[in-house]
């Protein structure tokens, strides 16, 4: 059987370099011992399979049948083995990776040393960004970000969801007073995030009956990143839409202050984004699977309110 795979890769190679004599040098071969070759895989089946002279190659019916066919079963044969490969436990190539900045310079950066000591045939690229990294168009592996992507072509793996909370720094309440409802809010400077070429300028709630409902918002100052807002924030600037993993401990230590702690603010959901393969290579796949456990296994991110 070895040998019928062997022979059906070799005739693949010759008739897809155009002849024995091209064939020959894609296999490091001689003329000669192509041409041999090919007359005792003849032998072998009974049959023609190439009309061959000095200056034509053509393939007979029957080299034309054994051609695709020991062409399917190449196509296969190399699917199980990237499948059986895929399910190793070792990580191998080069990863690329964008999350969020705060989260990923915070909790996965510290991190990821010991993910890329235990596979040391792998390299890691890690990106940090709040504009919102698309697998697509930054030529990425894994992107970690908030909220399910549109494209339909991308796998989502749910990490985490948190809660947002409204913050404020002790100093920007003492000086402009805590909004007292959501209609206050337009009295208020809020800091806005900033998603590549737009800004977002709503807020979502959920009211009573559970239905999304966006809330302007207002400000002069906006970013990418969340954790400039955050530190805006901090220094008083403004109020801040944060998740709970993000303002945990300034929130415990009094940095930070939670304002308008009633309203249900939508939650954000943090997802693995990555393109899908037949399989999904060992690196991607053992990555968001390390990813699941360090962001919502028994380390889940903290929320200091549940």
């Amino acid at each position: 059987m070895m040998d019928a795979v062997s022979d059906g890769a070799f005739f693949c190679a010759v008739v897809d370099a155009g002849g024995l004599g091209a064939g020959a040098r894609v296999l490091n071969s001689s003329p000669p011992a192509a041409s041999r070759r090919l007359a005792a895989i003849e032998r072998r089946l009974g049959v023609v399979l190439a009309e061959r002279s000095a200056r034509r190659f053509r393939l007979t019916d029957e080299g034309r049948l054994y051609y695709e066919r020991s062409g399917e079963l190449l196509s296969a044969l190399r699917d199980i083995e990237a499948e059986v490969s895929s399910r190793g436990t070792a990580a191998r190539g080069l990863l690329r990776v964008a999350a969020p900045m705060d989260l990923g310079r915070r909790r996965i950066a510290p991190a990821l040393a010991g993910f890329a000591r235990a596979h040391p045939n792998l390299s890691i690229q890690l990106t940090l960004s709040d504009a919102g990294a698309e697998i697509g168009e930054d030529l990425l592996d894994v992107a970690i970000r908030t909220g399910i992507p549109a494209d339909q072509n991308v796998i989502a793996r749910k990490l985490a969801t948190a809660r947002m909370l409204l913050c404020a720094a002790p100093s920007y309440v003492e000086a402009h007073g805590a909004p007292t409802d959501l209609e206050d809010l337009q009295h208020h400077r809020c800091l806005l995030l900033a998603r590549r070429h737009r800004q977002i300028s709503h807020w979502l709630y959920r009211d009573a009956g559970g239905a999304v409902v966006a809330i302007p918002a207002r400000g002069a100052m906006s970013s990418t990143s969340g954790d400039v807002l955050r530190q805006w924030a901090l220094a008083g600037e403004g109020l801040s839409l944060e998740a709970a993993w993000d303002v945990a401990e300034d929130l415990l230590e009094g940095r930070l202050i939670e304002c308008l702690p009633s309203v249900n603010w939508q939650e954000l959901t943090l997802v693995a984004t990555f393109l899908p393969g037949k399989p999904v290579p060992a690196r991607i796949r053992l990555f968001v699977d390390w990813l699941l456990q360090l962001i919502g296994g028994p380390n889940a991110l903290a929320d200091p309110c549940r």
